[in-house]
C-alpha cells in the first residue's frame, strides 16, 4: 500500500500573486477576515503555516465601506506617543474621515499572527482611500489600447 507524503511548500516555490479588492459598500469585519486570509494564503492548496505563501492584496476605495451598529460612535482607537499624558482617543467616524486606511489595515493587523510571519503578511497589504492605485502592473489594459484601429493607414 503506497502512502501520499504531506506537502510543504518551500519559500522558493511560493510565487505570490496580486489581488485588488474594491472596498464599497463591503462590511469591515467580513473585509478584514478575507483579506487576513488572502494574506495568509489560507485560501491555497499550498497553504504551510511557516512558509509566507499570501498573496499581495491592493484594497480600494477604503473610505467607502459599512459598518454596522453603533460603531461609528461607540468604537475607540488609542494611540499613545509613549511621553506621560499623551494617550490620544480617536472614534471610528473620526478616523474614517481623516484616515480610513488606518481603520482597514488595523482590522486586519488583528487578525494575522503576532509573529515576524506576520509582520511580513501585513507588509504586502497596500490600502487606498480612492479607486486609483500606483502599482502599474496590476492595472489591467483597456481592450482599445491593445488593438490598433483599422482605419488609421500602416
Amino acid at each position: 500500500m503506497k502512502r501520499d507524503k504531506t506537502y510543504m511548500a518551500k519559500a522558493s516555490e511560493v510565487t505570490p500573486d496580486w489581488r485588488v479588492i474594491d472596498a464599497t459598500g463591503q462590511t469591515l469585519g467580513r473585509l478584514a477576515s478575507r483579506i487576513s486570509m488572502t494574506l495568509q494564503g489560507k485560501d491555497k492548496p499550498i497553504y504551510t503555516p511557516h512558509v509566507l505563501t499570501g498573496d499581495y492584496v491592493v484594497v480600494l476605495n477604503a473610505s467607502r465601506i459599512r459598518v454596522t451598529g453603533k460603531k461609528l460612535t461607540q468604537k475607540t482607537y488609542y494611540r499613545h506617543s509613549g511621553y506621560i499624558g499623551n494617550m490620544r482617543t480617536f472614534s471610528l467616524r473620526d478616523m474614517l474621515a481623516t484616515h480610513p486606511e488606518r481603520v482597514i489595515e488595523m482590522a486586519v493587523k488583528g487578525m494575522l499572527p503576532r509573529t515576524k510571519l506576520g509582520r511580513d503578511m501585513l507588509k504586502r497589504l497596500k490600502v487606498y482611500r480612492g479607486d486609483s492605485h500606483p502599482h502599474q502592473a496590476q492595472i489591467k489594459p483597456s481592450p482599445q489600447a491593445e488593438v490598433p484601429s483599422p482605419s488609421t493607414p500602416t
